[in-house]
């Protein structure tokens, strides 16, 4: 998770919302990314899915079974469909996002058992740090 902090601190250096994800297996990194949706003109550029793309390139199989997913914020909905597609084992997250998480807050979508995965799911792992980070963000952001 300390990886997943500091690529958030990355995106919000960039003017980007502060989420970072890494995806270990074996104790080995896998992928990484941090939010890139203005930067890179792409509504899909959240960090999940480019952590998620990274490792499917290294591994050359967009399966990623028996892995674990760290991230800064909560899933959205879109994310958590990538997660469940990719057979990621585990997820483990910071912050809630109670606007719109996909992990449990608003929807289930990374347990849900109309699909044919389920994911595990950890929440709260430096929450307060994450909380903060988003925070911090947006305070400045209002000016």
């Amino acid at each position: 998770m300390e990886r997943a902090i500091a690529l958030a601190r990355q995106a919000a250096a960039l003017g980007e919302v502060p989420v970072g994800a890494v995806l270990v297996r074996a104790g080995e990194v896998l992928g990484e990314g941090y939010n890139r949706p203005i930067g890179a003109c792409d509504p899909t550029a959240h960090a999940e899915i480019l952590a998620l793309r990274q490792a499917a390139a290294r591994v050359g199989n967009y399966r990623l079974p028996d892995s674990t997913l760290y991230v800064t914020l909560e899933p959205c909905p879109m994310c958590a469909g990538a997660i469940v597609h990719a057979r990621v084992k585990r997820v483990v997250f910071g912050a809630v996002d109670s606007r719109v998480g996909a992990g449990g807050a608003v929807f289930n979508l990374l347990q849900a058992e109309q699909l044919n995965h389920r994911t595990d799911v950890t929440a709260g792992l430096e929450a307060d740090v994450c909380s903060e980070l988003l925070r911090e963000f947006f305070r400045r952001r209002r000016g």
